[in-house]
């Protein structure tokens, strides 16, 4: 099959299919790989215009991974056989040449329309069928809907209202144009999360003056960045097979676990020793690979605080500035909040001509022609504001793509009071629809690691079906309100507790992955299968 990049005439006859996935990231070809195994008919839509996902249209300054190699890819052998990393941590453009292998040696393109943007999908009970179209009017029937679309598709501004008032350039981290020179430039980021922390300490060391607009210090934590080689990848994947099983029974989704003792069972020499170990191997070791009782245990995780603090205090010169970036009182509890991996981050605010605003205590008042002016009075001048202030995640997605019900109700709809899911990947009153990386899935853990628990289990549900003449399979009501029952009690357990509708799973991965393989071992427990014919299979 020919891949296909353009729209036919809205006239088309829809293709009939047994699958259709949204978005051509990791989830995506995950799943596509398996169903093309499994002989099934399957199109991918893909709103960009190649492979990718979120790494296609991210293109900021000082783009990476946070994920270390070899962790961050497909377990699918023939991809990892042939390829090598030159980084511990990839940037942008590796990833997106790493796609290009992908499509090298597996053909994917061939089951996949580009720039096709899905704009609505409602679900039909006489045909037991998903009707899908795109922004440019292409229409497909397919009997299976699986959304691999991310949680973080939606970009997020917070509502200033006079934001346009600012003449210069204005530009959210994930409208990133392929040229933007900042050389010389005086700049605003504003947020310091995952791309704030990147951005500042990329450009940091280029642009005439940098302010950062902070509220909530990141916790970022040293990423020890190394160069790779390919001999000593080549040893190691004898192993993969191996390490990638072992990364789905860790609660992170790397192959390496909780340290199993609690830091009130050690001197504090041995952790010190072991805090300096840990913080020396750098990228997420200090949070995965901790004290059992970091989590759950308020004075464990104020030592990991004190510890991390003593670091960054360590780099940052200025007093006053490492209040701001690392305050004495904890705002929040250590690992509560995902935190980002940084290379030069806290030496970029000992440079003269970068300044910090605390939010919390100077609130940005107003977008002015020339910058922005804040509750001080203060009028800070810019060329060039850059925002950097996340995604709508997990429910974010769903305000462009509407996915209906067969009586018309919106998925948003249904979540109004609260989000009701089964397993974080399906939905009472959508049949034959599953999503991946979404409301109430697993979150803080390896991407491509969840995407494939996920994308298993959903290929093993659908298989069933159609192995046994399904054309309909629904989560049931009481499924759904036991598994956010479950989500409320892992959130009230947390540390990291949400005060309000908490849309992750909070316990952990190898938890999760447990919980999915028992309601599959157990016959699809939760579930209504049927047919056209009227047979109907509770389980």
């Amino acid at each position: 099959m020919s891949q296909i990049t353009t729209a036919p005439p809205t006239t088309q006859t829809p293709e009939e299919l047994d699958v259709v996935i949204v978005g051509a990231g990791y989830s995506g070809i995950h799943q596509l790989y398996h169903y093309r195994k499994k002989g099934y008919s399957v199109r991918v839509l893909e709103a960009e215009s190649d492979l990718g996902g979120a790494w296609w249209w991210t293109r900021y300054p000082g783009a990476r991974v946070d994920s270390e190699a070899p962790f961050y890819q497909l377990s699918i052998e023939e991809v990892w056989k042939d390829w090598v990393w030159t980084e511990r941590f990839p940037c942008r453009d590796e990833v997106c040449e790493y796609y290009q292998h992908v499509e090298r040696t597996l053909g994917v393109k061939q089951n996949i329309r580009f720039n096709s943007r899905v704009v609505s999908a409602r679900f039909s009970d006489l045909l037991h069928q998903w009707i899908i179209t795109t922004q440019d009017g292409f229409v497909i029937h397919s009997r299976f809907f699986v959304l691999a679309i991310g949680s973080a598709s939606k970009s997020y501004t917070p509502p200033f209202a006079d934001i346009a008032n600012f003449k210069g350039i204005c530009i959210h981290t994930a409208s990133w144009p392929k040229e933007l020179p900042v050389e010389g430039k005086r700049v605003a980021v504003i947020g310091t999360g995952a791309s704030g922390v990147q951005v500042i300490q990329s450009i940091g060391p280029q642009v005439a003056h940098l302010t950062v607009f902070q509220r909530t210090p990141n916790y970022a934590l040293a990423m020890q960045q190394r160069k790779l080689d390919k001999e000593s990848q080549d040893k190691s994947k004898r192993l993969f097979p191996v390490m990638f099983r072992r990364c789905r029974q860790t609660p992170n989704g790397f192959s390496f676990d909780k340290y199993p003792k609690s830091l009130h069972a050690t001197t504090p020499e041995e952790r010190l020793l072991f805090f300096e170990d840990l913080w020396t191997a750098g990228g997420w070791r200090f949070v995965t690979n901790n004290y059992m009782d970091i989590f759950t245990d308020q004075e464990a995780n104020d030592q990991a605080y004190a510890f991390w603090r003593s670091k960054v205090c360590e780099r940052v010169h200025d007093p006053e500035m490492r209040e701001k970036l690392a305050p004495t009182l904890p705002p929040y509890p250590f690992g509560s909040k995902r935190p980002s991996l940084e290379i030069n981050y806290y030496d970029v605010f000992n440079q003269q001509n970068v300044d910090l605003v605390d939010l919390n205590k100077c609130e940005i008042l107003k977008f002015t022609p020339s910058g922005i002016q804040t509750a001080d009075g203060v009028d800070h001048v810019f060329d060039i504001i850059v925002l950097a202030t996340g995604f709508h995640t997990f429910t974010g997605p769903y305000t462009a793509l509407k996915v209906h019900a067969a009586d018309g109700t919106d998925i948003l709809e249904k979540w109004a009071d609260g989000v009701y899911t089964n397993l974080g990947m399906t939905v009472h009153g959508f049949p034959n629809f599953f999503y991946m990386y979404g409301p109430q899935s697993a979150g803080s853990c390896n991407g491509p690691t969840c995407s494939e628990v996920q994308s298993d289990w959903i290929v093993g549900c659908i298989s069933h079906a159609l192995s046994n003449g399904f054309t309909r399979v629904e989560a049931t009501r009481e499924a759904e309100i036991e598994y956010r029952r479950l989500i409320l009690e892992l959130n009230e357990r947390s540390l990291s507790k949400s005060s309000t509708e908490p849309t992750s799973f909070k316990g952990d991965l190898a938890q999760y992955g447990r919980l999915c393989r028992e309601v599959a071992e157990d016959g699809y427990r939760g579930f209504v299968f049927s047919s056209q014919v009227g047979s109907r299979a509770r389980l």
